[in-house]
């Protein structure tokens, strides 16, 4: 593998895992206060979404982990998807190319990871 390349596969990337979403008006956010329960409008068995950069690379289901919770993956999109949704959102204007991420893409097939 080459130096290059082996330094971008060490970047730390940042990961939600999202379990639900909901639209509160400026005044129910206003009111909140420790201790509220918001509910969300998603079954407990539902599955929830990986998310890297806002995008959906995995999906899952919530299990317990000592007193930990986790996700344990049943979907993961493939290497090139995922990939892609660590380069910018689109309209960022960060220079990154998107070209460059398809040839990241490709090193990373390349070398079967």
């Amino acid at each position: 593998m080459s130096a290059p390349l082996d330094r971008v596969l060490k970047l730390e990337v940042p990961i939600v895992v999202l379990i639900g979403q909901r639209k509160s008006t400026v005044a129910e956010t206003l009111q909140l206060a420790p201790g509220m329960i918001i509910e969300l409008p998603k079954n407990a068995e539902d599955e929830l979404e990986l998310l890297v950069n806002n995008k959906t690379i995995a999906t899952g289901t919530a299990v317990k982990v000592g007193e930990n919770f986790g996700i344990k993956l049943a979907f993961v999109g493939d290497l090139k998807q995922r990939v892609l949704a660590m380069g910018p959102d689109s309209g960022s204007g960060d220079g990154t190319d998107e070209t460059d991420l398809d040839a990241l893409a490709e090193m990373l097939l390349a070398d079967q990871l």
